[in-house]
């Protein structure tokens, strides 16, 4: 998603829009005049920034975007007027689990997997606006179905990229300072510094394909097809990608695995995977975010092409992430989850391999 304002994307005061407006587009034309990461011996590495491994079609005119918005009254509240079913996770199921593999949705791109007695957290955003401002930003719409203080103790942090409402401030704070002691974050390369500035030392920063072992845990970070930005001269400065987290079982069979998928366009990225890894039992993959498909086509995947990720991968079962919680786009935020199903009954694939949970619902993996 673009930076800065994080995509500024609800109705706002005229004086307040406009500011997010010129920011936002500030954001989506800015290039770093260098690169520290500069490698010629590396794909992905450019000598004013990072870029995805596949070309991706032309970039659409976010003025353009702006104006239909504008014009048409985009986005549309969703049919539920915004009353999403909320579950309150089983708290002391989790924090007693520690063999069973588990997955609870959060809201957007936050999940907590538990996995090989660990605890993971997924791109934890738990912060009402996801902004640096607090009084403009995309606003929470759906209340959170549990906060960081009532997590089981969190063991290791994955972070996809550093858009805000994927790199949230205030929740990483929060987590370093939980009873028991920090977690691991793992980050994108130079995403470190930023940690380093808060005062947050226990992080590793990865590129794509890098692997780091956690006990019982090998975990990877995967390429994406993304971008990435904090602020308007920053663009592509830091790596954007995907998780991949195995946990050896006990009999000595095949490791557990699970793909977190972050935030991406659709490339031939994910057969890769698929091909690298093998399979996966679970994939967490984005589905919402999608419209207009000719400005976010080369950020945000949609439902169909979601379920297209999912066969790529090679995944038993998938759950459905960055929806219905912030409106980032122009789909109604109830949208998502009904043309996912459409795209599985299209793809003759049986809709209970990839679910949308209600917020705060943990799947249960060895069911």
């Amino acid at each position: 998603m673009p930076p800065a304002t994080s995509c500024l994307r609800q109705p706002l005061r005229p004086l307040a829009r406009g500011l997010a407006v010129l920011l936002l587009a500030a954001g989506l034309t800015a290039c770093s005049s260098s690169s520290k990461y500069y490698d010629p011996n590396k794909s992905n590495r450019t000598e004013t920034g990072f870029r995805n491994n596949y070309p991706q079609p032309e970039r659409g005119s976010f003025w353009k975007w702006q104006w239909e918005r504008l014009t048409q009254g985009l986005p549309k509240p969703p049919g539920n007027n915004y009353q999403f079913p909320v579950v309150k996770p089983d708290l002391a199921w989790l924090k007693a689990n520690h063999g069973s593999p588990s997955v609870t949705w959060i809201g957007h791109a936050t999940a907590l997997v538990q996995l090989g007695g660990k605890n993971v957290l997924t791109d934890p955003m738990f912060s009402q606006r996801a902004s640096p401002f607090s009084f403009i930003g995309p606003s929470r719409k759906v209340p959170l179905p549990v906060q960081i203080s009532e997590l089981p103790h969190v063991d290791v942090v994955v972070i996809s990229h550093n858009h805000y409402d994927h790199l949230d401030q205030a929740s990483v704070e929060q987590l370093n300072l939980q009873a028991g002691g920090p977690p691991l974050f793992l980050v994108p390369l130079g995403v470190r510094e930023w940690f380093l500035a808060l005062g947050i030392t226990n992080v590793k920063e990865m590129d794509w394909w890098d692997k780091t072992v956690l006990d019982n845990l090998d975990i990877y970070f995967v390429p994406a097809t993304h971008w990435s930005a904090r602020g308007v001269f920053d663009r592509s400065e830091t790596l954007w990608g995907g998780w991949v987290i195995q946990a050896a079982q006990q009999a000595g069979g095949e490791p557990f695995s699970v793909y977190f998928a972050g935030d991406t366009g659709y490339s031939k990225d994910f057969r890769d995977i698929g091909e690298r890894f093998g399979r996966f039992d679970l994939a967490l993959i984005p589905i919402g975010a999608y419209a207009p498909r000719w400005f976010m086509q080369n950020q945000h995947v949609d439902p169909a092409q979601a379920v297209l990720i999912h066969e790529d991968v090679r995944a038993k079962r998938s759950v459905a992430i960055h929806w219905g919680t912030f409106e980032l786009a122009d789909d109604p935020l109830d949208e998502p989850p009904k043309e996912l199903a459409k795209a599985l009954r299209e793809a003759g694939l049986p809709q209970e391999q990839f679910v949308a949970l209600k917020h705060g619902e943990t799947l249960k993996l060895s069911d």
